[in-house]
């Protein structure tokens, strides 16, 4: 099983960075991995899964280099269009609307930022939503 420190440490720091400006939000330490959430409800989740566990990361798995993922929440109607095209994103393999980001070299620090923000306000109560400055749309 993964635990926060199988994340490396510029990893969480960045998440931190993100999720540290959310109105009420809090780490904590998950089953696997580190978890932010607000009241309790997790709006993202980072951790390095094992492949052989869970199959459905075994794709992008590489030799060497230890896998690490975010999982947070997308309205239903973007899951399709955001995970169509696969590598980073992927479909989680739990909840009907939760996506899975393979983070590395590669990911959009920017891209990831809105698409954690627009989690954390679809599990905020609405008046703590409503506080949140949303990044403006990439593209």
């Amino acid at each position: 099983m993964s635990s926060p420190a199988d994340v490396p440490p510029e990893i969480l720091n960045r998440l931190r960075s993100i999720c540290r400006h959310l109105p009420e939000s809090y780490e904590e330490p998950a089953w696997i991995g580190m978890r932010w959430r607000i009241r309790t409800r997790t709006f993202a989740h980072v951790y390095a899964p094992d492949p052989d566990r869970h199959p459905v990361y075994a794709p992008y798995a590489t030799a060497g280099q230890e896998l690490v993922v975010v999982t947070f929440r997308v309205p239903a109607d973007d899951l399709l269009g955001l995970t169509v095209d696969g590598f980073p994103f992927l479909r989680a393999g739990w909840g009907h609307n939760v996506v899975a980001a393979v983070l590395g070299d590669h990911t959009d620090w920017t891209e990831l930022t809105e698409l954690i923000t627009d989690s954390y306000c679809a599990m905020a109560p609405k008046f703590l939503a409503a506080q949140v400055a949303l990044p403006p749309p990439i593209g």
